[in-house]
């Protein structure tokens, strides 16, 4: 009889999850709202229900009785992975942990609490007086509990407060938004494997985005170009901060900032896999590590396969943002280092705000 593994989301980024458990045996039963639904097709079972609503899917898993629980690249899709594995018995992170990597405010607590690196910030809502903002502009305004570059917008002047705060406050599931120093800087993220708290390095990833008002990434490049040094300070500041948010299994997704004198700021670490193809594609192209399989088999009470397969000196997506790269995409197929690609809308309408509005993308590895 097949395992069964329950995946929440079926997103593009989550399809790749649900293809790979596929291949590995497993029976998916996969959870999400219909409408966009794109792994619906590759799953076994398919639930349409809202990733939001926990209990109602909780219900439906107390009925699968599967081995384990996972999803890709979505904090609002991890809350409710770790809230049925709980209830479940299933191994997971600590509800705090969850709270502290999906809320950006109760990570800044925890980062100042321990000394962890990452930007001064305020927390606000549309009550606040903005003369009482204590900060040097400019700032980075953005949601509490977002993430896919959602309701961030970059301020020069405090005249621009109001509208900015409206903008994340309206984004924020919680009606609240954080007012931060802007760091300075080249953007990274760093993908980690965590099991019984121990944390293993997988990957550096350089990241490429619009840069102001937005930040939207239009860009990931893997393996990023660093002196050694610097790497392992890099893994010394985010291994820790992982032990303060008390991240304890699975994948995580640490953002940060590095100047020119080579600080290193935290910008925001999430308790699972990096979306935008980083743990789905990126991750085994560039360092042989069958990421998703980890995330699969932890899930499941596994202890984690760390061999490496083959893999490919350089991998990379680009994200089409404008007709212009659309246009390009037709000549980038002709080259022999194209891996695939993925139209998520059918026509740009509009400029692009988030990810979430992203025209599609295309894989390179070399």
């Amino acid at each position: 009889m097949k395992e069964k593994l329950v995946i929440i989301g079926a997103n593009d980024f989550q399809a790749q999850l649900i293809r790979k458990a596929k291949k590995l045996g497993y029976e998916t039963h996969v959870f999400a709202w219909e409408k966009d639904a794109i792994g619906k097709t590759d799953s076994d079972y398919f639930y349409p229900i809202s990733i939001i609503n926990k209990d109602e899917i909780l219900s439906e898993c107390k009925k699968i009785k599967p081995q384990g629980i996972c999803s890709l690249g979505s904090d609002l899709a991890n809350i409710t992975v770790q809230y049925i594995a709980q209830e479940l018995g299933l191994v997971s992170n600590s509800p705090y942990c969850v709270l502290v990597s999906t809320n950006k405010h109760e990570m800044r607590k925890v980062f100042e609490k321990n000394n962890d690196p990452s930007p001064r910030s305020i927390l606000v809502d549309m009550s606040v007086d903005f003369n009482s903002i204590d900060l040097s502009f400019p700032v980075i305004v953005k949601p509490t509990d977002r993430s896919g570059s959602r309701g961030i917008t970059k301020i020069f002047y405090r005249k621009d407060l109001g509208k900015a705060i409206q903008f994340s406050c309206h984004e924020s599931f919680e009606k609240k938004a954080l007012v931060e120093e802007f760091a300075e800087g080249k953007e990274y993220s760093v993908e980690y494997i965590s099991y019984k708290g121990l944390h293993t390095f997988i990957a550096l990833t350089e990241k490429f985005t619009t840069g102001h008002p937005h930040y939207i990434e239009y860009g990931h490049k893997q393996p990023a170009l660093l002196e050694s040094k610097n790497l392992i300070e890099i893994q010394k500041v985010v291994s820790n901060a992982l032990t303060h948010l008390n991240i304890e299994y699975g994948a995580s997704h640490t953002e940060i900032k590095i100047d020119g004198d080579n600080n290193i700021k935290i910008i925001e670490i999430g308790s699972r896999g990096g979306g935008d193809c980083i743990a789905s594609d990126l991750v085994p192209l560039s360092t042989g590590y069958d990421y998703m399989k980890m995330i699969i088999d932890i899930s499941c009470g596994k202890v984690p396969d760390f061999s490496k397969g083959s893999h490919y000196k350089n991998a990379m997506i680009k994200f089409l943002l404008t007709q212009t790269d659309i246009k390009q995409l037709k000549e980038v197929k002709k080259k022999d280092s194209f891996i695939r690609e993925s139209i998520l809308q059918k026509k740009i309408i509009g400029n692009v705000l988030d990810s979430s509005g992203r025209y599609g993308y295309y894989i390179l590895a070399k």
